[in-house]
């Protein structure tokens, strides 16, 4: 039974059609004990139909712990989104729902360059020395989610310092537990700054800044 309905493959064609360059979908699974691995993999090969520039690599992640290491990936399913290289932008559980959007964002954003990041935020990620992981918790029901992804996802995109994630609570019940999420969108940062809510980038770049101090 296909994930994808045949009006939303037709509307993503239409979505993804300013594509320009080549977007790589690397794929982390395994066969047994992985929540939504096998529907991860399905919902990225029905997306493969909606453009000749998508390509899928997908690795086991306990076999090939090589490539995990090399993409960062500790917890699966996991997707690296690739361009002409590797912006740090992660999706860890299956974006699916909402978060589909942030998908369809982040393949947009690699294959174009365009983001919406403002002349102040360039300037401020300009300046960044030191590195920031950004870790966003989501719920696929959640409609104010996508906007705190794809901002963190367009922060990466643009800076070498930042890598960010999306990442789906039900997925990783352990992370809720260790980040106290109890509310989404919540966004980590560098493991003990925490913002609600999506926020808008000044406000983000001010916790990023607090966060940058304190490391």
């Amino acid at each position: 039974m296909a994930i994808l309905a045949e009006n939303v493959i037709k509307d993503t064609t239409k979505a993804l059609q300013n594509m320009v360059k080549e977007v790589r979908l690397v794929l982390f699974t395994q066969g047994i004990e992985c929540n939504y691995c096998k529907e991860t993999h399905q919902l990225l090969e029905e997306l493969l139909s909606t453009n000749k520039l998508l390509k899928l690599e997908v690795h086991q992640f306990e076999s090939d712990s090589a490539a995990a290491k090399k993409y960062g990936i500790d917890k699966i399913p996991a997707i690296a989104v690739m361009g002409e290289k590797d912006y740090g932008i992660r999706f860890f559980g299956i974006p699916a729902g909402y978060e589909f959007s942030s998908l369809l964002a982040a393949i947009l954003l690699v294959s174009s360059g365009k983001h919406k990041i403002t002349d102040e935020g360039k300037k401020f990620m300009d300046s960044l020395d030191k590195p920031v992981h950004m870790q966003v918790f989501v719920m696929p029901t959640c409609p104010y989610c996508p906007k705190a992804v794809m901002l963190a996802h367009q922060m990466a995109y643009y800076s070498d310092k930042i890598t960010a994630d999306m990442v789906e609570i039900s997925g990783f019940p352990q992370l809720t537990q260790k980040y106290s999420v109890e509310g989404v969108p919540r966004t980590v940062i560098n493991e003990k700054w925490y913002l609600e809510g999506a926020a808008p980038e000044a406000m983000v770049m001010g916790k990023i800044e607090e966060a940058v101090k304190d490391a």
